[in-house]
């Protein structure tokens, strides 16, 4: 998850050593799990059982919904705080000595692992049937839908952790957010919101809480499901981490695509569930823990702190919609909502991603993002009109829902490939004077310009830059244009120690850079010092070749795609088990009410020995 590694650690995979202590720590872990969850089965478990009586107690909703809710729900924000800082810690320092080495790697696990346990937990304590959507498992034991993906989704992210470990040792240090493990990572963490709003859900039809039968509780019962889905809008904006902190390796035009997408499907899902002002919550909720994360990491951890988008433009973009349409007509709402999101909302976030981010949005990303940002903002809508629609018991006909999601995802697909395509550079290069800014000499910086040749290399480029990390901290310098194809920098560059200084450049489809100064790296094969000569004239070569030093280039192509197949598939079996168990649950009524229908019916499944059943209601 880091931009480059020290040079004076290890740049493939973990020490055997170190993959011991884990792998012993997490199967620890999972025997107190098992051990617990079979004990409270049998009868015994004395301490989990007081647990759960006093999360139903405290909550009004069922243990099974309650207290996984709360481990779960305080596992996410240490997992989050732990990610964030992982990434700045990689782009300060570099490479850890090993995993363990990293405190922010404890946090993710922690946080991880705790989504894993709130998901079994959700699985062992039912007592009864918890509703007409749930899963057999025995003859007497049923199990709720958003418990099953609650824990499919900490699973999912956990087993990154190994398969990350894998993937460095088969392709060295894949140093980009956006690894095929690393997605797992957050992807899996990010979306187990779903799955925890579908257990809300499943908990509130089981007690048979209605808005009227909560009246005295309707801010406890909305406070609930802003908190979801402003944690749903956090965990798909963590996608956009590399923009967040100013190194994105892929091209601009991902980053108000992403903004809009997550925007579209979180916003409108809170506006359909959660009712009048949910969007704006949503988008409330987000900025007070991002804000809260961001400052922890640069101004207590002192580390290069995230920056983050707004929403707030695009919340009121999708509340005017409902007001127009109203909540009941979801794809109609995601649909305009989303448009509004990839456009209006894409011109308020140019204003603040110009006041606030390292790389600002300009024209070299026009007329593409007026294209992608609406149409990400108008599929992202449409799977979030059917969430929250999923989570009220209310989706549209199977053929309209099903041919919504599908157009959604391929259309969304679609936007990535088209994102993910760009061609390498074809022979431009640049001549660099630089001159020592004057100060200490046992810490060079370096000031200069840059000609470039062709002159037009980046003429309407989305970002040309020198861009400096590693050595105790990042920094991101736009170069100023002095005339036709020559630039100079804005601030002096460090060109010593571990720092890695190079000029970047993106303009098109071609994502490009030159080294200014890189120090050698005895771990690497053929990583020799490139020093800062007072001038030089070099060849620009792919951006990654740069940022990503540590990648090994001598694997099989076959085998990269091999692995990234791999991955693939499990990402969509994920994404299809949690659209499965969205239209399960929601369509697997009781005659109830959409916001909380009756308690379910059915037979109860056969008491456990020792347990009392629960008063309903």
């Amino acid at each position: 998850m880091a931009l480059s590694l020290a040079a004076a650690n290890p740049a493939g995979g973990a020490a055997l050593d170190q993959i011991a202590i884990a792998s012993g720590m997490a199967s620890v872990a999972t025997a107190v799990l098992i051990f617990g969850i079979f004990g409270y089965r049998n009868g015994r478990g004395k301490s989990l059982r007081r647990l759960a009586a006093f999360s139903e107690r405290v909550s009004g909703l069922p243990a099974w919904a309650a207290l996984p809710a709360g481990l779960a729900g305080g596992s996410l924000l240490v997992a989050l705080l732990g990610m964030y800082w992982d990434i700045s810690l990689h782009i300060d320092q570099g490479r850890d000595p090993g995993p363990l080495a990293n405190p922010a790697h404890y946090l993710i696990l922690v946080g991880l692992y705790g989504v894993f346990a709130a998901g079994c937990l959700a699985l062992a304590l039912p007592e009864e049937k918890p509703g007409p959507a749930a899963i057999r498992i025995t003859r007497d034991w049923y199990v709720p839908v958003g418990g099953v993906l609650t824990a499919a989704c900490g699973g999912f992210a956990l087993l990154g952790f190994p398969l990350d470990d894998m993937w460095h040792r088969l392709f060295g240090q894949d140093v980009t957010l956006w690894g095929p493990t690393h997605l797992m990572l957050f992807g899996g963490a990010g979306l187990s919101l779903i799955g925890q709003a579908i257990l809300l859900a499943e908990g509130m039809r089981f007690r048979g809480l209605t808005t009227d039968r909560l009246r005295d509780s309707q801010f406890l019962v909305a406070s609930r499901r802003v908190g979801l889905m402003g944690g749903l809008l956090i965990g798909l904006s963590t996608f956009q981490g590399e923009f967040d902190f100013g190194v994105p390796q892929f091209r601009m035009v991902f980053h108000p695509m992403l903004i809009a997408l997550a925007a579209g499907l979180a916003l409108t899902a809170g506006r359909v569930w959660i009712g009048k002002g949910g969007a704006l919550a949503t988008a409330l909720m987000f900025l007070a823990v991002r804000g809260a994360i961001s400052l922890i990491v640069g101004d207590v951890f002192g580390e290069s702190a995230p920056t983050l988008p707004l929403y707030l433009v695009e919340a009121l973009c999708v509340e005017g919609v409902a007001l127009a349409t109203g909540r009941d007509r979801p794809v109609l709402l995601g649909a305009i909502g989303g448009a509004l999101c990839g456009s209006v909302g894409l011109a308020a976030e140019w204003v603040w991603v110009g006041q606030l981010f390292p790389l600002p949005w300009n024209d070299g990303i026009v007329p593409e993002a007026l294209v992608v940002a609406p149409l990400a903002g108008i599929a992202g809508g449409v799977l979030g009109g059917l969430l929250g629609a999923g989570l009220r018991f209310q989706l549209p006909s199977v053929a309209v829902a099903r041919t919504a999601a599908i157009g959604s995802f391929v259309a969304i697909a679609a936007l990535t490939a088209y994102g993910l395509s760009t061609v390498a550079p074809s022979g431009q290069t640049a001549t660099v004077a630089l001159k020592s800014d004057g100060g200490d000499p046992t810490h060079r910086h370096v000031v200069g310009t840059v000609t470039l040749n062709p002159r037009s290399t980046a003429d309407h480029a989305a970002w040309a830059s020198v861009t400096s990390w590693q050595d105790g901290g990042m920094k991101v310098d736009r170069l100023q244009r002095v005339s036709e194809g020559v630039y100079r920098f804005r601030a002096p560059a460090p060109a010593y120690g571990d720092w890695k200084t190079v000029v970047r450049v993106q303009n098109g489809r071609t994502i490009m850079g030159i080294p200014i100064y890189m120090p050698a790296d005895p771990a690497i094969p053929g990583a020799k010092l490139v020093p800062a000569s007072a001038h030089f004239t070099r060849t620009f070569v792919a951006d990654h070749d740069l940022l990503q030093r540590e990648r090994k280039t001598d694997i099989p192509g076959w085998l990269w795609t091999a692995a990234c197949l791999v991955v693939l598939v499990l990402s969509l079996i994920f994404m299809a088990a949690l659209a499965w168990g969205v239209a399960r649950v929601a369509r697997t009524g009781d005659g109830g009410t959409p916001d909380g229908p009756r308690a379910a019916t059915a037979r109860p499944a056969r008491r456990l020995p020792g347990v009392r059943t629960p008063v309903s209601g």
